[in-house]
């Protein structure tokens, strides 16, 4: 992988909100806006997708760590957009700025870091460590 070229990527996604992505389906609490965890989840793809192409055959990312700024949420049928910049590679670890919005507003923001594993090696040592757990 060609870790300078990957700083500044940007990457978007998008999601409608289903029923089954709020607070209430997931057993969060009795609110039926958008859960935080679907919230995640549109600022993970945009990450991959912001560094997707630069993937050698058999890479691929998995997030380490995050922080997520809830500003305010939205319900059922609304469409959330999420774009996600690199900021900063160090080593493996790849550390992206996101932002969520609904129409021009923001409804969340966050630090996401993701770090750069081997598919193969990395679902084997998953399978290893069920195996001796």
């Amino acid at each position: 992988m060609d870790f300078e070229a990957a700083l500044g990527c940007v990457g978007m996604a998008s999601i409608s909100v289903r029923p089954g992505d709020t607070s209430v389906a997931l057993g969060i609490n009795d609110l039926s806006v958008v859960a935080s965890m679907t919230i995640l989840n549109v600022i993970e793809s945009a990450c991959s997708a912001a560094i997707i192409d630069l993937l050698e055959l058999g890479e691929t990312t998995q997030t380490a760590e995050f922080t997520l700024e809830l500003l305010t949420t939205v319900t059922v049928g609304e469409e959330l957009r999420a774009n996600a910049r690199c900021i900063e590679v160090n080593d493996t670890l790849f550390t992206f700025e996101a932002e969520v919005t609904h129409l021009n507003r923001t409804i969340a923001t966050a630090e996401v870091q993701r770090r750069l594993v081997d598919r193969v090696s990395y679902m084997a040592r998953i399978a290893a460590e069920r195996i001796n757990s």
